[in-house]
């Protein structure tokens, strides 16, 4: 069995690693060799420790086409050139694995309608979490069941930051800079502070979990860049802990065992220490799953790095030759749900939202009644400080989040609000 190698960075040389160190189990695990035919690169004249130069191209369109290749493995990342590569490569027969997350969430359908047009199969498991297996449960374990949410924390950069601002008191930049410094975070850490990346990886589980097509534009995304020591040390107060979360759920309807739609998001949120995801450390990733009849379950693990993110690669090739060699096809995409993809404005949600205020008598009245003029209930009030440093932190009962965000808009034009200091959502039990 050929495999064709798109990409040799810190995953490509691992793939290429382990397909060497464990020639001989997957020989016995497939039913044939698995060989490398090839691994694309752009640049030739970059040593690679352990990677074999006579397999090293820069065509490699040539390379996903060539007659002898069974399977294109692609570890390279964005749109162009792997769109284009994976789609010549479904079209000339071959089956493909691939890690991007980013291509999956933009076109997903292309890439699936390929698939199955050609008449080939195309695994991602690696696509979200790392060495997780949490895709192939999804896709196949949990078929049977009725997935009701996913929620969890899919960046391992993020959740390293709120780790340190949590545990050692960091602010933002610091804990960014530490991040850098051990290789967490890149240079140029947008796409995991912003929630770029956390997004793209909540489009392709709410997919598979709700069997609707969802892209990484229905996502609502919110990043970590505004979190600030105070929003820590409040959720210390209240016995939480701040997460970056991604999190998608079935919005249930009266009479509709479906649901009226699902709602995928990513942004901060306090939680409970309580909470089995409070209790992730440093890069780690962890995903919580409700379903209707296998309860609760997490997944828990490595989210990222060359090891990891290759075994998880390793697997997928495994998968996929079995499949060639016995003549058969993994599962196809499943979208026959097609449910809405509903605004952040009809998410049930929480707010925690601190206020610098006036300290004076009729102030907790006039911003209790803000939050009833917009049908929100006060689950929790607390004052902090007296006079000019007087503070007000509300929490809420579950509401609409587009009532949430127009309570705090009310509060911005009363003239005993100073400022709101702080808005955070809350999750967990309530």
């Amino acid at each position: 069995m050929k495999v064709a190698l798109l990409g040799c960075g810190v995953v490509g040389t691992e793939v290429v690693r382990l397909l060497d160190e464990q020639a001989d189990d997957l020989t016995a695990r497939v039913g044939v060799p698995i060989e490398l035919a090839g691994i694309a690169v752009r640049r030739l004249d970059r040593r690679r420790e352990g990677v074999p130069p006579e397999l090293l191209t820069s065509d490699a369109m040539d390379l996903v086409t060539a007659d002898d290749v069974d399977i294109v493995v692609e570890v390279i990342g964005g749109i162009e050139p792997a769109r284009s590569l994976l789609l010549a490569a479904m079209k000339s027969g071959k089956s493909v694995v691939t890690a991007n997350k980013a291509l999956l969430a933009e076109d997903g359908e292309t890439l699936f309608g390929a698939a199955k047009e050609y008449g080939v199969d195309i695994y991602y498991e690696a696509s979200v979490a790392g060495a997780i297996p949490l895709l192939r449960p999804l896709r196949e374990s949990l078929v049977g069941d009725h997935v009701h949410r996913v929620m969890g924390i899919v960046n391992g950069t993020t959740n390293y930051i709120l780790d340190k601002m949590d545990s050692t008191g960091a602010g933002f930049s610091d804990a960014l800079g530490e991040a850098q410094a051990l290789g967490y975070a890149e240079a140029d850490p947008t796409a995991d502070i912003e929630g770029f990346d956390a997004a793209a990886k909540a489009a392709i589980l709410a997919q598979l979990a709700f069997h609707t097509r969802v892209t990484a534009a229905g996502v609502h995304r919110e990043g970590i860049a505004d979190v600030t020591s105070a929003d820590v040390a409040s959720a210390q107060a209240m016995g939480c802990v701040v997460k970056l979360l991604a999190i998608c759920e079935r919005v249930p309807s009266e009479g509709g065992r479906n649901g009226r739609g699902v709602s995928v998001r990513v942004h901060p949120v306090m939680m409970p220490r309580s909470h089995p995801l409070a209790s992730v450390r440093e890069a780690y990733n962890a995903v919580f799953v409700e379903a209707e009849s296998a309860g609760s379950l997490m997944f828990y693990g490595a989210g990222a790095g060359g090891a990891p993110t290759a075994s998880a690669v390793l697997g997928d090739i495994v998968a996929v030759a079995r499949n060639r060699v016995n003549g058969t096809r993994g599962p196809a995409e499943s979208t026959y749900a097609d449910l809405p993809v509903l605004p952040m404005a009809d998410t049930v949600t929480r707010y925690h939202v601190a206020l610098d205020v006036a300290d004076r008598s009729g102030v907790l009245a006039r911003v209790a009644d803000a939050f009833a003029e917009n049908g929100v209930s006060i689950r929790a009030v607390r004052q902090e400080g007296h006079g000019d440093e007087a503070q007000l932190v509300i929490v809420t009962h579950r509401a609409p989040d587009g009532a949430l965000s127009a309570t705090v808009e009310g509060l911005r034009d009363l003239e005993i609000v100073r400022e709101v200091a702080s808005v955070m959502r809350v999750e967990g039990d309530e």
